[in-house]
């Protein structure tokens, strides 16, 4: 395959590509290095042809707004046209969930800002793709198979009955709710820092289009690693100022995609599993068994 890109790819001067392997998607990711330039190279199945060209087009989108992420540098079918493939220009970084230790508390506050900002941003664009069905149809579609994954799951939470009491307490408040583009795994593993301390977000193959406030439904991993960064996050999407609801539907958001997670990780092993249950004894803390509405995490910043 190796041999047969660089006879394709719109690059003098190949030096190399090596595979790259990092990140859970499913197609495959190559390094290009050319005589002055590195570049990211992804490639999948021609079947998933329209996802790449909306891939593209939610990069040249992001450029149009300002948003720090790879620059798309070419795409289209490749190897005989059993492949479509993106060629992106390479970000120099340190994931940011690596690194943001490093930094004090307030700059990591300030980190969560900028990815709240960027957020917004996105949540702005326009969709790649359109549903003919409602979101309050379609969630409560996806809820209901989340119910019955967790009830054929032959493994259960401690407590995991309070997942339902937050399903059902708050899933009327999906009803009336428009669409906007989403980044698809809004989260600080989809994050790069750079030498000069700027934020880059990363990934935007998992794009999907849905209620604004369900793009917060994986800052239980931020929170994890810094309720300074998570805090700000929402500071920095809201401008400081939360609405009431927005606590509400993250908690039904959260609790769905837990409802999932567990029979999630049984095809990964025993390390997945733990990492799903500690997980949520962890939310199960901070919202004291679902008795609060906003998480202890939470710190807005005066």
């Amino acid at each position: 395959m190796i041999n047969s890109l660089k006879s394709e790819l719109p690059l003098n001067d190949i030096k190399s590509i090596s595979p790259f392997n990092k990140g859970w998607s499913d197609d495959r990711k190559f390094i290009v290095e050319t005589e002055d330039s590195k570049y990211l190279l992804r490639v999948g199945d021609i079947k998933n042809k329209e996802r790449y060209v909306q891939h593209a087009a939610l990069l040249r989108q992001a450029e149009e707004h300002n948003i720090s992420t790879h620059s798309l540098i070419a795409h289209g079918e490749c190897l005989d046209g059993t492949y479509y493939c993106l060629l992106l220009n390479w970000l120099d970084g340190n994931d940011a969930e690596d690194v943001l230790a490093d930094y004090s508390l307030s700059e990591q506050y300030n980190f969560g800002v900028t990815a709240g900002k960027i957020l917004i941003e996105i949540h702005n664009f326009k969709p790649v793709s359109v549903s003919p069905k409602s979101w309050d149809k379609r969630y409560n579609r996806k809820i209901d198979r989340k119910i019955d994954m967790y009830n054929d799951c032959k493994l259960k939470y401690d407590n995991g009955y309070l997942l339902f009491d937050v399903v059902e307490k708050y899933r009327h408040l999906i009803e009336d709710r428009k669409d906007v583009q989403h980044h698809g795994d809004f989260h600080i593993g989809n994050m790069l820092i750079d030498a000069n301390h700027k934020l880059h977000i990363i990934d935007f193959d998992r794009h999907d289009t849905g209620e604004a406030y369900e793009e917060f439904n994986r800052i239980t991993w931020c929170a994890s690693l810094s309720p300074a960064f998570a805090s700000g996050r929402i500071d920095g999407y809201f401008n400081y100022d939360v609405p009431a609801e927005f606590w509400e539907l993250l908690q039904l958001y959260i609790a769905s995609n837990m409802l999932s997670s567990l029979p999630w990780a049984i095809r990964f092993g025993d390390k997945e599993i733990k990492t799903m249950r500690r997980s949520y004894a962890e939310i199960l803390d901070w919202y004291d068994d679902f008795e609060l509405t906003v998480p202890k995490w939470y710190r807005k910043k005066h």
